[in-house]
């Protein structure tokens, strides 16, 4: 369902404040007439994650030569983690948002009820995704390919249309609504969806997907001692994961 042009503070659509292109970056701004109670920016920060590891799906499940069952299960082991992320990203927000905007932010119903659309939809083709990868990573056959790369199709044209939406006239009002506390307990709800041995590996593709590296995320998100542990350990292992990923 396509986005409506009501503005995220729930203000009536004649107001100056529902002007859309009154504000210059979806995501970092309060609402308009609402105070800004945390920062909510973070969820940007892991979007551009799954933009970036589903947008290039497609391009590294074709360079997964037909019968390599090695390499497809390297791929496909990757696609996994990203699926179980967006899972559990989804099903935060769906536990833990939703209801306390409507019930905050009443006039934002719009907003979260496209948000409940469009997360249905792509659950449509998490499954497909989820249901065809273990065929292909187990004989990197091409006619198992295709149906995974079917699914990540869905996927990438359902996240070109959510992800956008979301940061544009959710996070203005999660910014009014919710606390720091808040924040931060939805963050540890995906935390908690990491596939077990794959810290470092999700690290290193939140990073890699940052404008600048992860340098600001980094030093926003991860204490001294976790900095320094990933530079002792986790880039490197995180290095190897990549290089067998796009050999």
């Amino acid at each position: 369902m396509p986005a409506h042009a009501l503005p995220s503070s729930g203000a009536n659509p004649g107001d100056d404040a529902s002007d859309p292109n009154r504000h210059s970056e979806p995501g970092r701004h309060s609402a308009p007439g609402g105070v800004k109670t945390c920062d909510a920016s973070g969820m940007a920060e892991i979007h551009r994650m799954f933009r970036a590891g589903f947008g290039e799906g497609p391009t590294l499940v074709r360079g997964v030569v037909a019968g390599d069952a090695e390499h497809a299960e390297h791929v496909g082991d990757y696609l996994a983690m990203l699926s179980v992320g967006l899972h559990g990203h989804h099903e935060g927000e769906d536990t833990m948002l939703w209801d306390r905007l409507e019930s905050q932010a009443p006039s934002c119903a719009a907003h979260v009820g496209r948000m409940k659309e469009q997360h249905a939809e792509m659950l449509v083709h998490l499954r497909e995704l989820d249901a065809s990868l273990p065929a292909w990573r187990a004989s990197g056959r091409a006619e198992d390919a295709a149906s995974v790369t079917a699914a990540l199709t869905g996927i990438n044209a359902a996240l070109a249309v959510h992800l956008p939406d979301e940061e544009t006239n959710i996070v203005p009002v999660m910014e009014t609504v919710l606390t720091p506390a808040d924040v931060d307990a939805l963050a540890e709800h995906g935390r908690k969806s990491t596939p077990k041995g794959k810290t470092f590996i999700q690290l290193g593709a939140i990073l890699a997907a940052q404008p600048d590296g992860g340098v600001e995320w980094q030093h926003k998100n991860l204490p001294a001692p976790v900095r320094m542990i990933w530079r002792l350990v986790g880039k490197s292992k995180y290095e190897r994961y990549r290089a067998a990923l796009v050999k």
